[in-house]
């Protein structure tokens, strides 16, 4: 499944310098100037899962393969983007690509980084972006209502889809994103939805970056940018972006000592990727023989024959049944053979809703 999170925001907020963390490479620039990042940096990032370590052990097998979600760098917006400002229409056709957006905001002073806006307010910062954002999906709506109106006139199947799309255009100007109007799964409005991949309908994850003396506290910034993400119904992660690039070369050992020394346990790295895979409704089953142990991505909801799919399409083509046992009773009890004599390996059919954990071994027929 190739799903990608945009990391987006003003210029100068460690857009970049989390980029560089995220992938353990030094690939995209970081400099104290505007515009730096201007093709978007694209890595794929293993998501953090201890499940295939415990299996690895008790099986042996040639590979390990994680689960993975793909982070796009785009470069810096600027009040006025929607109109072209800065690098304006490029950075919003690049999140428009994406899935989700981590939108990471500055919650630390420094006087030798400059803000483009020469203070440190993260919610002002919040709303240029989202404000971005609104307008551009504004025009979009707006032309597409110019299209079909025409024709709603003489056909009246379109008229339900314009009605909806007038009242979006309205949510939009008072200053509201997509994602918050009341019918956004309307059946009606799926076609625009579609086609248009609106910018304010995508989940939001705040990152709020600050520096090292607010690791483990944080800090008025933080607090605020925490407190808007509740009200939104968003996610917020703390993280110092420097001191994350700083471990991309050490061990797991010394890791764990240099988030010791900061008084924190788990790496923001970890906790932004986590929460990414969390934001896009994902999950994943397990799979665990001699030649790898492997987690595969799916969206929850998913019946056993779509996510059979996932390992090859015969697979969802010719799905007879699924061997299903919890990972945890796989565990428990030493290797499925245990959990068979248990009753704990289930036979689960076409209806069977896939759950984050399950072990399982697909039967079809070629």
């Amino acid at each position: 499944m190739s799903l990608s999170v945009g990391i987006v925001g003003l210029p100068n907020v460690g857009k970049s310098t989390l980029f560089n963390a995220l992938t353990r490479t030094q690939n995209a620039k970081a400099e104290n100037f505007p515009f730096c990042t201007i093709e978007p940096n694209t890595a794929v990032v293993p998501v953090p899962d201890p499940r295939l370590a415990v299996l690895a052990d008790m099986v042996h097998p040639q590979n390990v393969i994680h689960a993975t979600v793909e982070f796009v760098d785009i470069a810096g917006l600027v009040r006025g983007a929607s109109k072209g400002e800065g690098l304006g229409n490029k950075f919003l056709s690049n999140v428009r690509e994406c899935d989700a957006i981590l939108e990471v905001v500055r919650c630390f002073e420094n006087e030798d980084i400059t803000h483009v806006d020469g203070s440190i307010d993260p919610l002002r910062d919040v709303a240029t972006i989202e404000n971005e954002l609104i307008l551009s999906d504004l025009e979009i709506v707006e032309a597409r209502i110019g299209r079909i109106s025409k024709v709603a006139r003489s056909d009246p199947k379109l008229r339900p889809e314009l009605d909806a799309l007038e009242a979006l255009k309205d949510h939009l100007y008072a200053g509201n994103p997509a994602r918050t109007f009341a019918a956004i799964d309307d059946e009606v409005l799926k076609p625009a939805l579609q086609e248009s991949r609106l910018l304010s309908a995508k989940k939001v994850i705040y990152v709020a970056n600050v520096d090292e003396a607010a690791i483990a506290t944080g800090n008025s910034f933080t607090e605020a940018l925490k407190d808007h993400a509740a009200k939104v119904g968003s996610e917020c992660v703390r993280i110092c972006a420097a001191v994350e690039q700083d471990m991309s070369g050490l061990s797991d050992e010394e890791r764990t000592e240099f988030l010791s020394s900061y008084g924190i346990t788990e790496s923001g790295l970890d906790l932004i990727i986590e929460t990414a895979y969390r934001t896009l409704g994902l999950a994943s089953f397990l799979t665990a023989g001699p030649k790898e142990v492997r987690a595969w991505t799916f969206h929850r909801g998913w019946k056993a024959p779509k996510c059979a799919g996932v390992i090859h399409s015969d697979f969802e083509r010719g799905f007879i049944r699924a061997r299903v046992v919890r990972y945890e009773d796989f565990v428990a009890h030493g290797g499925e053979q245990k959990c068979r004599e248990l009753a704990l390996l289930r036979e689960e059919g076409k209806e069977y809703e896939m759950q984050d954990g399950d072990m399982v071994e697909f039967l079809f027929s070629h």
